[in-house]
């Protein structure tokens, strides 16, 4: 939930705190005071659109910070961590948002720089904020059929997982199999290059590396006797004379004969150094040993060195043409080889792909089905009980139908399915990622009327009150936990205020309800009571918010009552809607313990 916000140099707010609580909030203040502010931080916070009219005359930024609770492994805290964000010493979540008057925008995240599109993703797991544009959004058919999706809960959400990842593979497969037939023969040509050139390559069996070894292979034969006569004249000087010439006994004879000197010596510093000796004699006798097997391995033979260079010249035919080196072209090799996998255009392929497309297509269309049988359930359910809420928000004789139709696919649509029809028929549904269905929201305006979509049927008043049951009616399924509504209840009044105070009340029994009102009966039933101050200092006007509670709630309600904060009849009637609001409130609580 949203902790506290604060508000800094945003509209006609200089600076204020707004300390919030589980529970209902109602904003009021007087008209001008800046109450939309309070509505607009809450927008910035959420990623919205940072206007520079927005800021403050004469100040150097407007910032809106908010204090959320993000319990670890909540999504909300998933979305900061994957920020880099991290939580205060508290666990509390810190955001941040400013704008500048030339209409630059920052914003913070957990006390790091994050993209504006962060605090977004943020929001959509702690914040919805609903206000008379936001209405709007029950115009559109993708959001109508998301709010009956939430409402039918697990079992359809699950079952529209299972139809996305068939459709996923339907519309993958369908798309290899139309490449594939499109570009047969372009498909084939490159078929033919790659098989000509894993022939090529196979054929020559090159092995990692060997290009690299022959070429030291090759230098050693060309420079056989040079190299034996080098070799053979270290061996001599490391090892002697083979036939034991005493006037030429090579390193090794003179160190063996200075260890036996140094050995026999009475000395003793002298005999220390003889084991030392000692190890350089074993050296010399490796050196000599190696030398020798060396001069050994020296074949001058013509013959292999041509082969030598033959083997390499088969070699330089590969690396012309497909890579740098001999590692190279095993590399093509490899990936030629699956690419070569993925080129099959034969007909036994071509007929396995369409094979698995209609395969596919069939269990998306069972997974389809069973997804509007889903729909039609919970749409009934969810018609009855939004008409039951209408009932009690003054529009008794109004009711909600929600109607579920097919979406048809247009002419020459690309992955369109073929579903059977209701006479037994096929028919080319549109097999959108939602399903095969529209879903559209009509009222029944009273007894009598005709059907019509929401948005037609509806005064704005009652727009408001439409969108106010919905949510009444959505609260156990929605996991937002932070409901922000923004007058909601302009054009009503009477009866229908005080039903819309109740059944706020009621929401916020599971959610955190923050309510920006006009109306006395809206705000009678809070939990917590802000108000929004305008003042004037040396002509330029400024706002705050402050909590009222006891006898200064009775006065705000009284001024909401038409003015009427300096009168007893106000003040009387002020303190009647609060006694009434509690001990409304007092009965929901009492029932919700029963149950």
């Amino acid at each position: 939930m949203l902790a506290e916000m604060r508000i800094e140099g945003l509209g006609v707010i200089d600076e204020a705190t707004l300390e919030l609580d589980p529970g209902l909030t109602v904003v009021t203040g007087e008209t001008g005071a800046g109450k939309t502010m309070v509505v607009t931080g809450l927008h910035l916070l959420s990623g919205g659109r940072a206007e520079a009219s927005r800021v403050r005359s004469g100040a150097a930024k407007a910032v809106v910070e908010g204090r959320f609770d993000a319990p670890p492994g909540s999504p909300a805290a998933k979305v900061a961590g994957d920020a880099g964000a991290e939580p205060d010493a508290d666990g509390a979540l810190i955001a941040l948002r400013t704008v500048t008057p030339d209409g630059r925008s920052r914003a913070h995240l957990g006390g790091r720089s994050v993209p504006v599109g962060v605090l977004s993703d943020l929001s959509d797991q702690l914040i919805a904020v609903h206000g008379q544009n936001d209405q709007l959004r029950l115009l559109r058919p993708a959001e109508q059929r998301g709010v009956l999706d939430r409402f039918a809960g697990e079992e359809l959400l699950n079952a529209l997982a299972e139809y996305r990842r068939v459709r996923d593979e339907w519309h993958t497969v369908a798309g290899e199999l139309a490449e594939r037939s499109a570009r047969s023969r372009e498909l084939a040509r490159e078929a033919d290059l790659l098989k000509h050139g894993l022939a090529e390559i196979r054929a020559v069996d090159p092995q990692p590396g060997e290009d690299d070894e022959l070429v030291a292979t090759a230098r050693r034969l060309a420079d056989a006797d040079q190299l034996r006569e080098a070799a053979t004249g270290a061996s001599f000087a490391v090892t002697g004379s083979p036939e034991g010439d005493p006037d030429a006994p090579g390193a090794l004879g003179l160190v063996a004969d200075a260890r036996n000197r140094l050995s026999s010596s009475e000395d003793p510093h002298l005999r220390d150094l003889a084991p030392r000796l000692a190890e350089v004699e074993a050296l010399l006798a490796d050196v000599g040993t190696e030398l020798g097997g060396y001069v050994e391995s020296l074949d001058a033979d013509p013959a292999a060195l041509e082969q030598v260079l033959a083997r390499q010249a088969e070699l330089k035919g590969l690396t012309r043409k497909y890579a740098a080196d001999v590692d190279g072209v095993l590399a093509w090799a490899k990936d030629a080889e699956e690419r070569l996998a993925g080129l099959d255009t034969s007909e036994e392929a071509l007929a396995a792909l369409a094979a698995r497309r209609d395969e596919l297509a069939g269990q998306l269309a069972e997974r389809a089905h069973r997804l509007t049988e889903l729909r039609v359930v919970a749409a009934d359910r969810f018609a009855k009980e939004v008409t039951v809420e209408l009932g009690g928000l003054a529009m008794g004789q109004a009711s909600i139908d929600v109607v579920i139709s097919t979406r048809w696919a247009e002419p020459n649509e690309s992955h369109a399915l073929r579903v059977a029809g209701g006479d037994g028929g096929d028919a080319l549904v549109h097999a959108g990622p939602d399903g095969i269905d529209e879903v559209e929201l009509r009222l029944v305006a009273h007894d009598g009327a005709v059907p019509l979509p929401v948005h037609k049927a509806a005064s704005g008043g009652e727009l408001s009150r439409v969108m106010l049951a919905i949510e009444v009616v959505l609260a156990h399924s929605d996991p937002v936990p932070t409901l922000v509504f923004d007058e909601v209840d302009a054009g009503v009044g009477g009866r229908a205020a005080v039903e819309i105070g109740r059944r706020l009340a009621r929401l916020a029994a599971s959610h955190q309800v923050i309510v920006v009102t006009h109306l006395p009966q809206v705000a009678a039933f809070a939990d917590r009571h802000l108000v929004v101050d305008k003042q004037a200092k040396g002509g330029v006007n400024s706002s705050d918010v402050r909590m009222v509670a006891d006898k200064d709630r009775v006065v705000e309600l009284a001024r909401m009552l038409a003015g009427m904060d300096s009168t007893e009849t106000g003040r009387a009637h002020a303190e009647e809607l609060l006694t009434a609001a509690e001990k409304d409130k007092q009965s929901s609580k009492a029932r919700r313990k029963r149950r």
